[in-house]
């Protein structure tokens, strides 16, 4: 995993020393992302520069890496990780390639010079980059959307990056704020619209898409798409199908010449990804897996079940290291973090985010990334298999906007109120739902409530499921950490979306397909447990920090927040009781305390960024 940044101009020369400066300049705020290396490439018209973390073959994996052929140079700049890097450096090889080192990078390179714009179907992986082949810049990001690949026009150069703040080192690229950003924070952040880099002027390639820019055009286009085809196996076939797909997922995603481990979670995603790789690691013989978990201060005093959680997660992870032999480590927040790296967790996203689900995953990243530079973790599932309540509530399946954020006043009514109305906030989050649903792929014959579940899916891909890898990209990389996501695997997910409700969840139990997949892998007290989510803090002590650091913000004059909230609904309602203040806003577990933290953020970002 690394930092990427570059650009492309057909108009000048890029090999004078200012542009060289420029490239280095802008993958300074990436360092983060890639501690190991840095490395930076130019010929007359493109620039590639990278900041690298070192995961396969740290000797020789140097980047930007380029291949003469036939007096033309090519050159490549990748941010990822690919899994089949044996099979494609095989088929590549019988095809006349030779390779000098054993990195993924140098098959990623000769794979874009044999295939060019479609090597994004021999890929199997996470992965955005950039290839130069001497007359195109290709910029591709993987199927999921799991790296991330920013871009913006400055005249006629196109600047890209893994990150909007390096888009800003370019000369004439500053960070501004349209409606439509306002839009996107205040409507519906912390998610962001496909292909929408909120800032104005800045744009995201979309998963599953590529950028080529040549000397006449430039051309965005998609280069993967989910398809709704028909599901032809019976339940028997299909519970070994999957298990089959989720456990080689698994397997291939263990290969690292650096330290790795499992988040584990004890719950039904995590405990899975940990027993594979464990059974995987005792059958190769190596040392026993190494997995985390994540608790904080005070719960085991303070947590107290809920619909949305059952049940705390420390017994359950006590008893899957027990049964698979794990090292294992309990890493512990304490309070005073989740409130304190908030602004951190903000600098890391580039834009307000999930609030103390954002600063504690900073925090525990930090710390796994002492021993560890790459992670396996549970992402994803619920998305893909239906495991959240608005799959399964008529109320959400019906609701007409995005199914995690019906109550819209709980987001708004801090926000004053001429802002609400002139930015026409709610109108705004169901224009962005319905043009989503639209884009469902459909299926003829299929009844209104499959209809319906499969566009709540979509939303799901598209939107909650990006938000989270977005999130943990973020996180995770910030810290230098590199982190897998199985269940996000493009043959699983192909699979998955199409295997009917009525198997998804069979008998009414939540990813009970899911649960009979694993069956003889888990415990089965552990196979049958309740869905729980990310770990939150119950503590109360973390309200009343965040209560003290707004607080602290709204008593100076010059804070740009002022221009934003709404003070008396502020001092009437969640400053004064935030507990009891109305559903969550966003997810599951998102409420009153995380809308104070979320505010923090906001705050955050309108000075770093100095908007208004």
């Amino acid at each position: 995993m690394c930092g990427i940044a570059g650009f492309c101009d057909f108009t000048r020369d890029n090999r004078g020393p200012e542009w060289q400066v420029v490239g280095w300049n802008m993958i300074q705020p990436l360092a983060r992302r890639g501690p190991d290396d840095r490395g930076l490439w130019r010929d007359a018209h493109c620039l590639l520069a990278h900041r690298r973390l070192a995961v396969i073959d740290p000797a020789q994996g140097q980047q930007p890496m380029t291949y003469t052929r036939e007096g033309r140079t090519c050159a490549v700049c990748y941010n990822g990780e690919l899994y089949n890097t044996d099979a494609l450096r095989s088929r590549l090889a019988s095809l006349g390639h030779s390779f000098s080192t054993h990195s993924d990078t140098e098959v990623l390179l000769h794979a874009c010079m044999e295939y060019g714009p479609e090597v994004g179907e021999y890929l199997e992986g996470i992965f955005a980059f950039a290839f130069w082949d001497g007359e195109e810049l290709l910029l591709l990001r993987d199927r999921c959307g799991v790296k991330p690949l920013f871009f913006a026009w400055a005249d006629k150069t196109l600047v890209f990056a893994s990150e909007p703040k390096a888009l800003f080192r370019y000369p004439g690229l500053t960070p501004e704020a349209d409606r439509e950003t306002w839009q996107e924070i205040l409507a519906v952040n912390p998610a962001r619209t496909p292909g929408h880099g909120v800032f104005a002027g800045i744009s995201e390639v979309p998963p599953g898409h590529m950028l080529r820019m040549k000397r006449e055009a430039a051309v965005l286009s998609r280069w993967w798409q989910l398809e709704s085809l028909p599901h032809e196996e019976n339940y028997e076939d299909t519970v070994a199908h999957l298990r089959w797909l989720l456990t080689g997922a698994i397997r291939r995603q263990l290969v690292s010449d650096v330290p790795l481990c499992t988040l584990l979670s004890g719950g039904l995603d995590s405990s899975i990804i940990t027993a594979v790789a464990a059974r995987e690691y005792e059958a190769q013989g190596r040392p026993p897996l190494e997995t985390y978990s994540f608790d904080y201060t005070g719960n085991r005093e303070f947590f107290h079940a809920s619909a949305f959680q059952p049940d705390a997660d420390w017994p359950w992870v006590e008893r899957m290291s027990q049964a698979f032999g794990t090292r294992h480590r309990v890493l512990t927040c304490p309070q005073e973090p989740l409130v304190e790296l908030l602004e951190a967790a903000t600098e890391a996203r580039d834009y307000p985010g999930m609030a103390d689900v954002d600063s504690s995953l900073l925090y525990f990243c930090r710390e796994i990334r002492k021993n560890h530079t790459v992670a396996l973790s549970g992402e994803c599932s619920d998305e893909i298999f239906g495991g959240y309540p608005w799959f399964h509530r008529k109320d959400m399946l019906e609701s007409g906007t995005f199914p995690w954020c019906m109550d819209f006043s709980a987001r708004t009514a801090v926000l004053d109120k001429g802002i609400v109305q002139g930015l026409e906030l709610e109108e705004y989050a169901r224009f962005r739902c319905r043009e989503s649903r639209a884009e469902t792929p459909r299926l003829e014959g299929e009844s209104p409530e499959e209809v319906l579940r499969r566009e709540i899916g979509w939303l799901n891909l598209n939107w909650f499921m990006t938000n989270l890898l977005d999130r943990k990209d973020r996180m995770s990389m910030y810290s230098g950490l590199e982190v897998r996501v199985p269940f996000c695997d493009h043959q699983l997910l192909e699979y998955v979306w199409n295997i009917p409700w009525e198997m998804k969840s069979r008998d009414g139990v939540r990813k009970q397909v899911l649960r009979d997949a694993a069956f003889g892998l888990l415990p089965e007290d552990v196979r049958l447990r309740p869905k729980s989510p990310y770990p939150k803090t119950h503590n109360p002590l973390f309200e009343q920090l965040a209560k003290a650091r707004l607080r602290e913000i709204l008593s100076d004059p010059n804070a740009p927040i002022h221009n934003v909230v709404d003070h008396r609904a502020l001092e009437q309602g969640l400053l004064a009781d935030a507990g009891d203040y109305g559903k969550p806003w966003f997810g599951q577990l998102m409420a009153g305390p995380q809308m104070i933290a979320w505010l923090i953020q906001l705050n955050h970002w309108m000075v770093t960024y100095k908007l208004t």
